[in-house]
């Protein structure tokens, strides 16, 4: 059966299915449907309590699950459109200027500052690129410091790269080249890259070796996979 439930101000729509089973499950679909499978005979209290105690989780993943199924959503450039920046998404501001000459962005820790000469989008979006291949480079790079210690060898040199099918890669010449758009993913999510690439200057393929080199650096790896996994789709300028 199909209900509602308002909480916080908001409204979700549920499926409540009651099945031969002892625990209490919330699901949510590809397309962002809401549905509750609970033992025979639950409680309404129950159930309302579920909901509210994982009331953020499933707005949530909800949200996401709608917004992805919708496809690429080209950004507009406008204040307060919003763009990812190490993991998290913060507005813009564009301010124009004729003094600003070649333009710039930057980053207060609250929004992404565009200052720019004219305020023209195919403009806008070459400095947004230009800023996240320049804060990449140097988080890679000092990210690399930090897991050197793990590391016999160095890497031989560091490029940025716009290759749409792959997030970094390490050559038998312990070159590497990572994706720019690492530069929106949470701060352990590049680690987990920059750890993943390094490791190859040890192992060059995907090997067990390679793997346990991997999980030995970083236990949890499998966690930045999976935000990757979901959260590709979203990292555009």
């Amino acid at each position: 059966m199909i209900k509602e439930h308002t909480y916080q101000d908001r409204t979700i729509h549920y499926k409540l299915t009651f099945k031969k089973r002892k625990s209490l499950g919330i699901y949510v679909d590809v397309y962002g449907n809401i549905e509750l499978r609970v033992p025979r005979e639950t409680p309404e209290k129950q159930i309302v309590e579920l909901i509210e105690n994982k009331w953020d989780w499933i707005n949530r993943k909800s949200d996401e699950s709608k917004e992805k199924t919708q496809g690429f959503k080209e950004k507009n450039y406008e204040d307060g459109e919003h763009f990812l920046y190490l993991g998290q998404e913060y507005p813009i501001v564009v301010s124009e200027d004729a003094g600003y000459g070649k333009g710039r962005v930057s980053f207060d820790g609250e929004v992404l500052k565009i200052d720019v000469a004219v305020r023209d989008e195919a403009q806008l979006k070459k400095l947004m690129t230009r800023f996240y291949k320049q804060q990449c480079k140097k988080l890679v790079e000092a990210r690399i410091k930090v897991y050197q210690t793990n590391f016999k060898v160095k890497p031989r040199k560091i490029s940025i790269s716009s290759n749409k099918k792959t997030w970094g890669t390490c050559n038998n010449l312990r070159e590497m080249t990572f994706n720019w758009k690492l530069a929106m993913a949470p701060l352990t999510v590049i680690d987990y890259i920059v750890v993943h690439e390094m490791c190859h200057m040890v192992h060059l393929n995907h090997d067990r070796s390679f793997w346990r080199l991997v999980g030995k650096i970083m236990p949890d790896y499998e966690a930045k996979e999976a935000w990757l996994s979901a959260s590709h789709w979203k990292m555009v300028v």
